[in-house]
């Protein structure tokens, strides 16, 4: 089977794809024909080094998508042949809170990816997606859908009347304004982009910021409600961003920190307006294999339709993870086999 691995060295240079043989289930797994893989920032944290920097041994990179089961092993009952499952980010991580062994059975660094023809995986750690939705749509939903449900729902707990601020257009950010919508909360976007904000509006978006023409972003998200802060604000940008979040947050509102698209530390966090607004700050590692369930069930409800920016074939990954790596993009970008 032809797979993409990451070998002697990181970096896109070291980004090849090679022959692999298809490997055949175990008890209790199954084994996967992949039809659709999508991206997320992580991808690239991985192919550069950033997690696993101590990596000697080929990696298959990528952890979202969706794929056809055709065989099975013994004792894996839960799904027929032919089925179409995604697998879980966090394998171990079934229902619950998660615990530290969790961060050991994470797909595409440190266990396998996705970025493969076939896979194996324990029947355990996957879910069935939302028979409406394309295989593509369906790819995009183990990383960024299931962080954006756990942010806005699972944790965020938004309501009707809320005002949640999302930072960015990319996967979890369009995730999560959709999610803020279904509840009936307001949502305000950021971006850098005017074109991306209009569209992020045409989505449902109710107030856009352009965070370059008004890097104060925060004082235009107080004067939008009229002094009282945003209920909640999923920040993906870090280290730059956190502190600004914290000043638009409402007396006891919640910051879902998401990402670490401008850095992974903060610089003289301000700790005394977080005191004054009482304000919660949760950290959103993705989610459970429940959350991901109840997700596809709020999906199926609704129909709602995930975003996808670009799709590309499977022999043209070098070329979707380099535009990935680019950030010009609206919503995923994906690959299809």
């Amino acid at each position: 089977m032809k797979a993409y691995v990451i070998q002697d060295g990181f970096g896109l240079s070291h980004f090849t794809e090679t022959n692999l043989p298809i490997p055949s289930p175990g008890p209790g797994e199954v084994l996967i024909r992949m039809k659709a893989v999508s991206l997320n920032a992580r991808d690239i944290g991985v192919i550069d080094g950033f997690y696993n920097p101590e990596l000697s041994e080929p990696l298959i990179p990528v952890s979202d998508g969706v794929g056809e089961i055709i065989a099975v092993g013994e004792y894996a009952d839960k799904f027929q042949i032919g089925e179409r499952v995604s697998p879980i980010f966090t394998q171990s991580w079934r229902s619950g809170e998660a615990t530290q062994d969790n961060w050991i059975t994470t797909l595409g660094s440190p266990l396998q990816g996705l970025l493969a023809e076939y896979v194996v995986l324990p029947e355990e750690g996957l879910v069935r997606v939302p028979h409406f939705l394309t295989d593509i749509e369906a790819a995009t939903l183990p990383c960024a859908g299931v962080t954006a449900w756990h942010a806005i729902v699972e944790q965020g707990k938004v309501k009707a009347g809320d005002t949640v601020v999302v930072q960015g257009t990319g996967g979890v950010s369009l995730f999560a304004l959709q999610f803020a919508k279904l509840q009936g909360a307001k949502v305000i976007v950021t971006s850098s982009s005017d074109a991306k904000l209009d569209r992020a509006i045409t989505l449902g978006a109710d107030h856009g910021i352009n965070y370059r023409s008004t890097p104060e972003w925060d004082q235009s998200v107080l004067a939008y409600t009229e002094g009282r802060g945003a209920d909640h604000i999923v920040d993906l940008g870090g280290g730059a961003t956190l502190n600004r979040s914290i000043s638009a947050l409402k007396v006891g509102g919640q910051i879902s920190i998401v990402g670490i698209l401008s850095g992974a530390s903060v610089e003289g966090l301000a700790i005394v307006p977080a005191i004054l607004r009482r304000a919660r700050l949760q950290a959103i590692n993705v989610g459970s294999r429940d959350m991901f369930e109840r997700m596809n069930t709020a999906i199926a409800h609704h129909q709602l339709r995930p975003v996808v920016d670009t799709v590309y074939p499977f022999a043209q990954a070098l070329e979707a993870l380099s535009q990935l790596a680019k950030g010009s993009y609206f919503g995923k970008i994906a690959i299809q086999f």
